[in-house]
């Protein structure tokens, strides 16, 4: 079963175009509509015969995402989709946008009002530089991990995405971005893509790959426009370490030593911190690229200075070979709420002091803003809460691709 147009690769276009009796130079365009104007869906390829395009929508029907539940947060910042799949299970992509350096709601995360700020939201301004647009992506449906803090691991694990899945969400989100624009200091396309949605990227490993360089070959996106996540699946990282794409790499570690890593992350009972930090010093030699170290701050868990300094310590020997620069940043996220997970964010000065521990040692860290606190934006929310009352979901203009659930 193709479960995306995106699954299939150039020589099986232009087979279907033969098929279709259709000269080849119809698959070069079908190419340029699925990757150079990243539309999945037949009928908007307005320079295709009507009998093409009808036969490609008959010939994959119920092919493709649908695009479910649509929230906003952030003054119009962030955006939240649920995509329904074939066979009907779900998953979630988070577009997040940036404006340029100096005016982003991103800077604001204790509290303050930078430059620009207004109680109403960013002030609109012409940019001064070139923001970013990156979307969030998954990479299966549901997650096997069993992360004690996440809302994806309350549903199990349910399937794989394709690699035409995976790279389809980015499609979608491309072609909605322009008419979300919160204003003229948004971006107007995608600049970033993360894959930190729904799944463990390295668990689904040819599918994520297979995106990865569709997306760097086919959309034009350079190798450090993509990270891949992982909560520290070690043969994945080392598979990392000898791919000719060398995209960055972000670990989930959560936690500075193995007994409570063990309780939040299960996976580091396989492969605990030391054979994980192996690993990523692997991956860095080969790579000559620095790591992202996510760590999700949780109040009475994780949060402690015992663990910040534990943290320091770990990764302040992680050196890039010859530059001698730190490999490690430190990117510590307060908890996003997610009902029915009993943890909570610690305060602003426990976040300042973890933070400030943790630099002592020389480590590189920073704070991430949270974003979508208002919307279901931790990963896994807006799965588990679809259909709940209260919930914003906007209109979109009129198009296709829609799905059951979308206001139009």
């Amino acid at each position: 079963m193709t479960r995306s147009l995106y699954d299939l690769d150039p020589g099986q276009l232009e087979a279907l175009v033969a098929e279709a009796g259709e000269p080849p130079y119809r698959a070069r365009q079908l190419v340029h509509w699925l990757d150079g104007r990243r539309q999945p869906d037949p009928r908007a390829m307005t320079n295709l015969p009507r009998s093409l395009r009808a036969r490609l929508s008959e010939r994959f029907p119920g092919a493709g995402l649908a695009l479910d539940q649509h929230q906003a947060g952030d003054d119009g910042w962030t955006h939240k989709f649920l995509f329904r799949l074939p066979g009907g299970d779900a998953v979630e992509s988070v577009l997040m946008l940036y404006p340029p350096a100096g005016s982003s709601p991103d800077e604001d995360w204790e509290g303050g009002r930078p430059e620009g700020r207004r109680s109403g939201g960013l002030k609109a301004r012409p940019p001064e530089g070139r923001g970013r647009a990156t979307v969030c992506i998954s990479s299966q449906a549901g997650c096997a991990m069993g992360c004690t803090f996440c809302a994806t691991g309350q549903f199990g694990f349910t399937r794989h995405l394709s690699a035409g899945e995976i790279v389809e969400q980015v499609a979608r989100v491309s072609t909605l971005l322009p008419e979300l624009r919160p204003g003229p200091a948004a971006p107007d396309h995608l600049t970033n893509v993360v894959f930190m949605g729904m799944g463990e990227p390295f668990a689904n490993q040819e599918a994520t790959w297979g995106a990865a360089y569709r997306l760097h070959q086919g959309f034009g996106l350079s190798a450090r426009a993509i990270t891949i996540s992982t909560v520290g699946l070690v043969p994945g990282i080392r598979r990392a370490a000898t791919e000719p794409l060398p995209v960055n790499l972000a670990v989930s570690i959560h936690a500075a030593d193995d007994a409570t890593r063990d309780r939040l992350v299960p996976v580091n009972r396989t492969w605990p911190i030391a054979e994980l930090l192996d690993a990523v010093r692997d991956y860095v030699t080969a790579t000559r690229r620095r790591v992202s170290f996510e760590y999700a701050l949780m109040d009475g868990v994780n949060d402690d200075l015992e663990q910040a300094g534990r943290l320091g310590r770990l990764l302040a020997p992680l050196r890039v070979p010859g530059s001698g620069g730190h490999a490690a940043h430190v990117n510590l996220i307060p908890y996003n709420p997610t009902p029915g997970i009993s943890f909570a964010p610690p305060s602003k000065a426990a976040v300042r002091r973890f933070r400030d521990t943790v630099a002592a040692s020389g480590v590189p860290v920073s704070v991430r803003a949270n974003r979508g606190v208002g919307i279901d934006a931790a990963c896994g929310q807006l799965r588990t809460t679809a259909g709940r009352p209260g919930r914003r979901v906007l209109r979109l203009a009129e198009g296709p691709g829609a799905g059951p659930g979308v206001t139009r």
